[in-house]
């Protein structure tokens, strides 16, 4: 069997340092000084996580994130506007690229059908929807995006545990021309919470996913801690990039 792939968890952290975290585990791996990683982690305050290329007066009501106290982000990977908060668990996966389908879409199918396995084993009929989506009766639970540099591929993305619906409509833009029949953004999705009597445990839920994504990729993972590279990485990160307003309302 090959080696162990590392397993961190840093739960709570603030949305610049969570941008930031995903970034340096990456870098780390391009390096070859970290193995395949998942990392799992929540956002300690309201959060709305901007695509790479998302236009923010397209996507983001920013006024009312301001006046809500919702931060913003903006991340290296592409694909929508999502908010989030503790009751989601984010989670990267870094591999190099020899261990993971060449096609995006496959890639995707792999992982994403993990994902929707870990959520029924809660009491849901999670599926994966093409091509990055989890879905129970056509609403979506859990949304991904990759970037993919040099040898080495992040996949990262949400499960929808308990999440504040409420205050996902008051912040997000619903694309009109994509989406002419969603009023707001929550027809769209929806979490455990509403879907089963008690909230699962969100520690049951990540040791389901891991579960889950090492029956996937054959593989299986091992707790670790980041190394210090990575940390001088995420220092620098938050104090040049993901705090600044330059960057994260750049579009």
């Amino acid at each position: 069997m090959q080696d162990p792939w590392r397993l961190v968890d840093s739960d709570l952290v603030s949305p610049a340092e969570s941008a930031a975290l995903d970034e340096a585990i990456l870098e780390s791996h391009l390096a070859g000084a970290v193995p395949n990683t998942l990392h799992f982690y929540r956002r300690n305050v309201p959060t709305v996580s901007v695509g790479y290329f998302q236009r923010m007066d397209s996507s983001v009501i920013v006024e009312e994130c301001d006046r809500r106290g919702v931060s913003i982000v903006r991340r290296k990977s592409g694909g929508s506007s999502i908010y989030t908060d503790s009751g989601q668990l984010i989670y990267g996966l870094v591999v190099h690229t020899s261990d993971i389908p060449a096609s995006p879409e496959e890639s995707f199918r792999i992982l994403c059908t993990a994902l929707a396995k870990a959520i029924s084993h809660f009491g849901v009929d999670a599926r994966y929807r093409p091509l990055n989506d989890v879905e129970v009766e056509g609403r979506k639970i859990s949304g991904s995006a990759q970037l993919r540099r040099k040898g080495s591929v992040l996949q990262h993305g949400t499960v929808l545990v308990d999440t504040d619906l409420e205050v996902m409509d008051a912040v997000l833009r619903v694309d009109k021309a994509k989406n002419p029949d969603i009023r707001k953004p929550s027809q769209r999705v929806v979490t455990m919470a509403n879907l089963v009597a008690s909230v699962p445990d969100m520690q049951a839920v990540k040791a389901r996913v891991v579960l889950e994504i090492e029956k996937a990729m054959g593989t299986q993972f091992e707790m670790g801690e980041l190394t210090s590279f990575e940390r001088v990485m995420v220092r620098r990160l938050v104090q040049e990039r993901y705090s600044q307003k330059e960057w994260n309302y750049r579009f």
